[in-house]
């Protein structure tokens, strides 16, 4: 491969990961979810927080929730270590369009606002500006 065409491969793959909310989402259908932190993957395009909910029956429901990028989480006030394993939160977001679940067993969400136990809301999602809804 010459040196040319390696440089055009690196650059275009953060462009090929990169998606608008409408084309993952869907804005009618929100969901909320209290539980647990079950772990916080801090890469690029988007972050993720993945959360361990109870459901009625007492079976725990792991969502992953995209969030922002980390550049963009940082500018909004988040560090990487502003939500721990094992921290009670409340996500408000978006279910994915495709309802079957990510090849580790959780539902796909996209994350708007978190809710931290202290009370402390963060915005963490796509914005209206990028095609994820107004609120």
């Amino acid at each position: 491969m010459n040196r040319k065409l390696g440089i055009l491969l690196v650059c275009a793959v953060p462009v090929l990961a990169h998606h608008s909310f409408s084309a993952e989402y869907d804005a009618t259908k929100p969901v909320e979810v209290k539980g647990v932190v079950a772990k916080v993957e801090w890469v690029n395009p988007h972050a993720y927080i993945y959360v361990d909910m109870k459901d009625a029956n007492g079976k725990v429901l792991r969502y992953a929730f995209e969030t922002s990028s980390p550049n963009a989480l940082l500018r909004r006030g988040w560090k990487r270590t502003s939500l721990k394993e094992g921290e009670t939160v409340t996500v408000e977001g978006y279910l994915a369009k495709d309802p079957r679940p990510l090849t580790d067993g959780s539902i796909h969400g996209n994350a708007r606002l978190v809710t931290m136990a202290d009370g402390k809301s963060v915005f963490a999602g796509t914005s209206s500006d990028d095609g994820g809804p107004a609120k």
